[in-house]
């Protein structure tokens, strides 16, 4: 055995028994530090990527929407902040997810946050927001990724407050036909494709 090849081995081995295992993107490969589209795991009527998109007839803040059409790849989002620091991608270890756009009409960062409950449907929504500061925001920005449990690279997005309690990220169709991410009982099986 290539003794190269061994110390990598036994290095990754080590650091994932600390860690989660790696997320795999679409094509089987380890999640790195880079830009990946979220898609819905069956193609088709499922929709596409992930959008910005506002609520009512306010502009700001934005929120995290979800294409309506297959053909669209929408926005690719980054990961970032998990604890482990290893070259990957961990699941199910807190992390922050961000939109990676460089600019919105609310000229803001991109950072996913669980807003306050709706009043008339009590639905959590996730919007985008500024980069977290404090540990109070971090209670508001953590999310997991997960296997789903029915393929290897299928996923689901939870939310985790203070690192447990998790709650799946799924979707929410308004009556508009606008789809959005919520904090719901049904959960959003995704894969990640690289952006390139």
């Amino acid at each position: 055995m290539n003794p190269f090849y061994f110390l990598t081995l036994t290095a990754v081995l080590a650091t994932t028994a600390k860690a989660g295992g790696p997320v795999l993107d679409s094509k089987g490969h380890f999640m790195i530090r880079g830009s990946y589209y979220v898609i819905p795991r069956i193609f088709g009527a499922a929709g596409g990527g992930l959008a910005l998109v506002p609520r009512g007839d306010k502009q700001c803040p934005l929120y995290i929407g979800h294409e309506n059409l297959e053909v669209n790849m929408g926005i690719p989002v980054r990961f970032s902040n998990w604890i482990s620091r290893v070259g990957f991608v961990p699941e199910s270890e807190d992390l922050r997810i961000m939109m990676d756009v460089k600019a919105t009409t609310c000229a803001q960062s991109n950072y996913w946050w669980v807003a306050p409950s709706d009043k008339d449907s009590k639905t959590w929504f996730i919007a985008a927001g500024p980069k977290p500061k404090t540990d109070e925001d971090s209670s508001k920005t953590s999310f997991q990724i997960k296997k789903t449990g029915d393929s290897l690279k299928s996923y689901k997005i939870v939310f985790c407050h203070k690192g447990k309690d998790c709650i799946n990220v799924g979707i929410f169709k308004e009556k508009n036909g606008v789809r959005r991410l919520v904090l719901s009982s049904k959960p959003f099986p995704v894969v990640f494709v690289k952006a390139t």
